[in-house]
């Protein structure tokens, strides 16, 4: 069963590489053709780039609908000013407020000339509540909410067939269990990774979805920030390393069996691959779900791109694009639950391996 959601999630990435590659020259044709228009020609409106920049990256506010956007809290220490906390709609961009300007989603300090000042902005720490904060809270908040209703009702009805949220939980938590944690880790041993295991799989498929809803309370590429990857990726290494057992150190560092000059070679090798894997881990899920969004936000704005040009070229390029962004949309909803599983599954092997004990102290036992 592995090697089958290995293979079709293997499968899908080769689809979006070829539609993010296609999605790319459309959008190159086309600015290519504006740019060879004549001088007095009227400057272009839409910016397809500030649009999917705008979505993909984190920001101190929320948007809605339209021109409507949530404010958000903006939370700001310095040395020299300690902290300063105000609300992100006195932030407009390009406009000071309170010593501090807004650049490209940048808080930056500010003399009194409005002018950016480097020695401030240096010792300056940004610990606001961006959309991706505020998402994870969501996902956070939603998750509580489902486990201790689903903890809840187990309590209340023991022994009685599920129903609601229960009847939601119970499948995907047995086949974490049975189909990650059991067939990686092993029978013994899987308990104690299994919290863990199910809260990384719960988080990164609630937030994979929250991510394609297009309003409130989603909208958030949450899990297409690497620092997001990243943080998961460290936990999962700290995991590793902390519970590994001697086996698993005695074959990184001198494996046994093997001459002294190969050691040479073999163990910085071995030491590199250890430092790898959660990094694999943390490009794998942060490029997959960046691309998804890049992918179905590049096809829908050519639809702007070419009505620019021509109105008919619009509505004609419309049909073409409604169609691949709504297939893009449904192949991300595969790609949410295939990414949650292949990230958590990953993380079980390296458990599995970490504690795997040798052969000769099987036999013993």
């Amino acid at each position: 069963m592995n090697t089958r959601f290995f293979a079709m999630t293997n499968k899908i990435n080769i689809y979006k590489h070829f539609l993010l590659l296609i999605s790319v020259f459309f959008s190159f044709a086309a600015f290519s053709q504006e740019e060879n228009k004549s001088e007095t020609a009227k400057p272009k409106k839409f910016d397809a780039g500030e649009l999917i920049i705008g979505h993909i990256t984190d920001s101190h506010e929320w948007h809605v609908a339209g021109h409507i956007v949530l404010p958000l809290p903006v939370i700001l220490y310095s040395s020299d000013k300690g902290l300063t906390m105000f609300s992100s709609s006195h932030l407009e961009e390009g406009e000071a407020y309170n010593g501090f300007k807004l650049i490209k989603n940048h808080i930056v300090a500010v003399n009194a000339e409005g002018t950016t000042d480097e020695a401030a902005t240096a010792k300056l720490w940004d610990i606001s509540i961006t959309k991706n904060v505020a998402s994870m809270f969501v996902s956070i908040l939603l998750m509580l909410w489902m486990f201790t209703s689903t903890a809840k009702a187990y309590k209340n009805n023991p022994g009685k067939a599920p129903k609601g949220m229960q009847s939601l939980l119970e499948p995907l938590i047995i086949f974490v269990r049975d189909d990650i944690a059991k067939s990686a880790i092993g029978e013994k041993k899987y308990k104690k990774y299994l919290p863990f295991l199910l809260t990384v799989f719960f988080f990164i498929w609630i937030n994979n979805l929250m991510g394609l809803v297009p309003f409130l309370p989603g909208g958030a590429n949450l899990t297409g920030n690497i620092a997001v990857g990243m943080t998961l990726a460290i936990i999962v290494f700290l995991i590793t390393i902390v519970t590994a057992n001697w086996n698993y150190w005695r074959h990184i560092i001198a494996m046994p069996g093997v001459p002294i000059g190969v050691l040479v070679i073999l163990t910085p090798i071995e030491i590199f691959g250890m430092f790898l894997k959660p990094m694999v881990l943390m490009i794998r899920l942060f490029a997959n779900m960046l691309a998804g969004h890049i992918i179905a936000l590049s096809f829908f704005c050519l639809i702007f791109i070419f009505a620019e040009m021509n109105t008919g070229l619009g509505y004609g390029v419309a049909v073409f694009s409604v169609a691949f962004t709504i297939f893009m949309g449904m192949l991300e909803l595969l790609v949410a639950f295939l990414q949650a599983y292949v990230f958590t599954l990953l993380a079980a092997m390296y458990f599995g391996s970490a504690i795997e004990e040798h052969h000769h102290e099987e036999a013993h036992h």
